[in-house]
């Protein structure tokens, strides 16, 4: 596997990461781990980070 492959694939599951924490946000879907309802915030967090990762794998695998 070429690491331009690599970058591609790994921001496409980032991708899909950051558009179900957006669809939680916008939609307000519950996430409850084992009982633990996970904050909304938490979902803040992980759309930007993995945003940002998404976007870092497609910027790395385009050149």
């Amino acid at each position: 596997m070429t690491p331009r492959l690599y970058h591609l694939i790994t921001a496409a599951v980032f991708s899909v990461v950051a558009i179900f924490h957006a669809a939680r946000i916008v939609f307000g879907w519950p996430a409850v781990i084992g009982g633990w309802a996970a904050p909304m915030g938490l979902s803040w967090a992980a759309f930007f980070i993995s945003a940002f990762l998404a976007w870092w794998g497609f910027r790395l695998g385009g050149r």
